[in-house]
C-alpha cells in the first residue's frame, strides 16, 4: 500500500506510466487527457506522472478493460488457454464463465480441468458453480451436482451459475431452493413475468441474460434484475433490445456473449463487438463502455475492476477509436498481454486424461432410426433465425421435414427421443454433433437414416461434428474433451469449422439458420416453445413430454 501511496504522491516513480492519453472517465462520462500511473498491477494515479518506464500514447484513448458477464467457455469449441488467446486482443480482460456444459458430461473432473487451465493465462476468468447439472429431469446428463455437492464446492468458486430451473424456484422444490447459496447467483427465466418473476427474484436471484423483448426487461428491470444483453453466434439480443434503453435502465444493462464460436471471437470480437453494435444502433459511445465495464463491476461486485481511476486494477485498453476497432495494446494488471491483434503470451498444456473418450454408444445402424408419427398431424420443431427460441407448429408427414433423433451418449442408456423439423433444409445428407445442450447427448438431423447412422458412427469415441452424405463421411471436427472442446489451437479449428460451415450449406442447410448451434439448442428443455431430449419431444411452456 505504501508504494501505490507513494507513487501517486510523485515519491517513488510507478513500474509503467501512459502518458498522453484520452482517458475514459467512467463515472461522470466525461474524456480528459491525462497520464496513468501503475505500480504493483494497481493504478495509482490519473494526473500528471513520470517515471522510468514510459509510453506515449499519443492521444489514443485508455479504456478500462472489458468484461464478459456471462459466458461458456466449452461454446467456443477451444480450450481456456486458445480461448484467451483470442479474445484478450479484443480487450477482453475479465469473463465470468460457468462451466456448466463441461460439468454435465464429466462431472467434477470437468470442473478441475477447466480451473487447471484457467490457471496459465493472464485472462481473469471467474468461474460460477453450476446449479443446474442436469438441467431438468427430463433428459440423461453424464453426472448430476447435488445440493450437497454444491454446497461442498460452493466456497471454491465466484458464485452460482444460472439458475435455468425456475419452475423448480417457484415451486420452492427443497433441492433447487437449497442450490441458492451466497449472494451472487445468475438468472435464467425466459419468458417469466408477474408473479411468478417476484418469487423468482424473491429467491435471491438478480440477473438475466434470456429477455425476449423490452417489456421483459423492462419489467425486470423495474423490479430490480440486472439484465446481461446478449449478442451470442445464434442468439442476438441486442437489436431487439436496445429501445429499452434509455438513462435509467441503462445503469442495470451490461453486455454476455453466453454462447459465442471462437471463429466469430476472432473475426469480428466479444464484448469489443457489443459496444460497436451498440453505437451503429444508436447509443453514445461512452454509455456502450460504461455499460461494458463499471455496470458489470457493480453487478458482480467487483469492487476494484471497470475504471480508469486510482486503486483499480490496471486493467487497461489502448485504442485509435472510441468502438475499439482499432485496440493497439492491452494491459492486464498492468502487463502488457496483447498488441495489434496479437496475444503476447504464451500457455502451457493442461492433462485431458480425465476429460476424455466420453462417448459411449454401440454401433448404430439405420434401422435405429425408423420411426414414423402415430397421426396425419403431429407437433413439429419450427426453427427461428437468430434465436434459440423454437415455435411449436403442426405439420404432416408430407411437408418439407428433417427427422433429428437425440441418443443418450454417457451410460449407454439405450434412450432416444424423436422429432421433426421445419426450415433447417438438410437434402440426402445428416449431421450429427455431441453438442447438445446441456446435457450433452448426441443430437443427429437428416432426411434419411442411412446418413444419419453414418454421422453417428464418425463421432467416435470423442465426438465432435460430422456430416453425411450418400453413405460417406464429408467432414468431421473432432472435439477430444467432453465431446466439446478440440485440442487444436484455435486457428485450425476455424478452419476445420469453416469446412463443415460450406458444407452445410452445400447439402441445403437453410440461409439464416446456424447449422450447428441451432441444432445443438434443440435438446434445451428450459428455452421454449418445443425440444426433443433423450426421453422425447418435449413442450416446454406446460414443462411435460408429448405423447
Amino acid at each position: 500500500m505504501k508504494q501505490l501511496i507513494d507513487t501517486a504522491m510523485g515519491r517513488r516513480n510507478g513500474d509503467l506510466v501512459l502518458k498522453n492519453g484520452k482517458i475514459i472517465d467512467v463515472f461522470s462520462g466525461n474524456i480528459f487527457t491525462a497520464d496513468v500511473a501503475i505500480t504493483d498491477g494497481k493504478i495509482c494515479g490519473v494526473g500528471n506522472y513520470s517515471s522510468d518506464n514510459e509510453a506515449d500514447l499519443h492521444g489514443k484513448y485508455v479504456i478500462p478493460g472489458l468484461i464478459d458477464t456471462h459466458m461458456h467457455i466449452e461454446s467456443s469449441m477451444v480450450t481456456p488457454a486458445e480461448y484467451a488467446k483470442t479474445v484478450m486482443p479484443h480487450g477482453i480482460t475479465t469473463v465470468i464463465a460457468d462451466p456448466h456444459e463441461i460439468t454435465n458430461v464429466c462431472g467434477e473432473n470437468g470442473l478441475k480441468f477447466m480451473k487447471k487451465s484457467a490457471e496459465t493465462v493472464p485472462l481473469d476468468i471467474k468461474f460460477m458453480l453450476p446449479s443446474c447439472v442436469p438441467a431438468t429431469p427430463f433428459e440423461h446428463s453424464g453426472a448430476a451436482l447435488t445440493a450437497e455437492d454444491t454446497k461442498r464446492l460452493a466456497p471454491d468458486f465466484f458464485g452460482i451459475g444460472e439458475m435455468m430451473n425456475y419452475p423448480g424456484i417457484v415451486n420452492c422444490d427443497e433441492e433447487t431452493l437449497s442450490k441458492l447459496i451466497g449472494d451472487r447467483i445468475d438468472g435464467h427465466a425466459p419468458m417469466l413475468t408477474g408473479n411468478g418473476l417476484d418469487a423468482y427474484i424473491s429467491a435471491g436471484i438478480k440477473t438475466d441474460h434470456e429477455c425476449g423483448n423490452t417489456e421483459e426487461m423492462l419489467e425486470k428491470i423495474s423490479k430490480g434484475m440486472y439484465i446481461l444483453i446478449r449478442e451470442g453466434t445464434l442468439s442476438k439480443d441486442l437489436a431487439h433490445l436496445i429501445n429499452g434503453l434509455n438513462p435509467y435502465t441503462l445503469r442495470r444493462c451490461m453486455f454476455c456473449t453466453d454462447d459465442r464460436f471462437i471463429g466469430e471471437i476472432h473475426r469480428s470480437g466479444s464484448i469489443d463487438y457489443c459496444i460497436r453494435e451498440s453505437i451503429e444502433l444508436g447509443i453514445k459511445p461512452i454509455d456502450a463502455i460504461i455499460m461494458a465495464t463499471q455496470n458489470a463491476a457493480e453487478c458482480y461486485g467487483m469492487k476494484q475492476k471497470g475504471a480508469i481511476a486510482p486503486s483499480y486494477d490496471a486493467d487497461i485498453i489502448i485504442s485509435e477509436d472510441l468502438s475499439l476497432t482499432k485496440i493497439t495494446q492491452v494491459y492486464k494488471d498492468g502487463i502488457l498481454v496483447a498488441q495489434n491483434g496479437a496475444a503476447l503470451f504464451d500457455t502451457t498444456p493442461t492433462d485431458i486424461s480425465s476429460v476424455i473418450n466420453s462417448v459411449h454408444l454401440p454401433k448404430i445402424t439405420p434401422n435405429f432410426f425408423a420411426f414414423m408419427p402415430k397421426s396425419e398431424f403431429f407437433p413439429a420443431i419450427e426453427l427461428i433465425p437468430d434465436t434459440i427460441v423454437t415455435k411449436k407448429v403442426s405439420a404432416k408427414i408430407s411437408d418439407s421435414l428433417s427427422k433429428v433423433c437425440v441418443i443418450e451418449r454417457h451410460h449407454n442408456l439405450g434412450t432416444k427421443g424423436f422429432g421433426f423439423v421445419t426450415n433447417y433444409g438438410i437434402k440426402n445428407a445428416a449431421i450429427a454433433t455431441s453438442i447438445g445442450h446441456d446435457s450433452h447427448n448426441i443430437i443427429v438431423i437428416g432426411d434419411n437414416d442411412v446418413d444419419m447412422a453414418e454421422a453417428v458412427n464418425a463421432l467416435g469415441k470423442s465426438g465432435g461434428i460430422a456430416i453425411s452424405k450418400n453413405g460417406e463421411i464429408l467432414e468431421h471436427l473432432p472435439l477430444e474433451i467432453a465431446g466439446l472442446i478440440s485440442t487444436k489451437p484455435a486457428a485450425e479449428v476455424i478452419s476445420q469449422h469453416d469446412k463443415l460451415c460450406k458444407t452445410a450449406r452445400e447439402i441445403g442447410v437453410t440461409d439464416g439458420i446456424e447449422p450447428f448451434l441451432s441444432l445443438a439448442f434443440l435438446p434445451l428443455p428450459v428455452i421454449p416453445e418445443i425440444r426433443v431430449t433423450d426421453m422425447g419431444l418435449f413442450d416446454v411452456t406446460k414443462f411435460e413430454f408429448i405423447e
